[in-house]
C-alpha cells in the first residue's frame, strides 16, 4: 500500500470521525444522533447537496431513519429539500441561516426558562432570601442573554449578509 493511499484511508477515517463527532454533539443538544450524523455529512460533502440515497450510503444507515432525520431536520429548519433542474430526485443541503435561526431557538428556550423562574420566585415571595437565590440566578443568567443574544444575533447577520 502506498503513503497515498494510507493518506486517503486516514483522511476518510477522520471524515467519518468528523461527522459521528457531530451526531454526538447534537444528541447532547436533544436531537436524535442519526440527525447531528446528517448535518456533519452535509456540513463536509461534496457536493454541498446530496441525495437521500447518497446519504444513506454515505452514513451506512437504513432509508427509514434518514427519511425521518431529514423531515426533523427541514421542519427544525436547519435542512432544506432541493432539486435540480432535469433531474428527478431531491437533495437536502444546509439551509442558509440556518445557525442564526438555531441560536433563535435557543433564545426562545431561554426565555420559557426565565419565565419559569419568575413564577417560581412570584411563589416564594417574602420567603427567605436564601431560598430564592438560587431562582433569582437562573433568571438573572437567562434574562441576561435573552437581552444579549438577539443584539449579537444581529451585529452578526450585518456582518456576513
Amino acid at each position: 500500500m502506498s503513503i497515498i493511499q494510507l493518506d486517503e484511508e486516514r483522511r476518510q477515517f477522520e471524515l467519518k470521525r468528523f461527522v459521528e463527532e457531530v451526531g454526538v454533539l447534537f444528541e447532547l443538544m436533544g436531537l436524535p444522533r442519526m440527525a447531528g450524523r446528517i448535518l456533519g455529512w452535509l456540513l463536509i460533502s461534496s457536493p454541498p447537496h446530496q441525495s437521500f440515497s447518497e446519504l444513506a450510503r454515505g452514513l451506512q444507515a437504513s432509508k427509514g431513519s434518514i427519511s425521518s432525520m431529514t423531515r426533523l431536520l427541514i421542519q427544525a429548519g436547519i435542512v432544506e429539500k432541493i432539486s435540480l433542474p432535469g433531474d428527478r430526485q431531491s437533495y437536502f443541503q444546509i439551509q442558509l441561516g440556518a445557525w442564526s435561526e438555531l441560536i433563535r431557538a435557543r433564545l426562545a428556550q431561554m426565555r420559557a426558562i426565565r419565565e419559569v423562574a419568575e413564577r417560581g420566585l412570584t411563589l416564594l415571595e417574602g420567603e427567605d432570601p436564601e431560598r430564592k437565590r438560587r431562582l433569582e440566578e437562573m433568571r438573572d443568567v437567562h434574562a441576561f442573554f435573552e437581552r444579549e443574544l438577539p443584539v449579537l444575533t444581529d451585529r452578526w447577520e450585518r456582518e456576513h449578509h
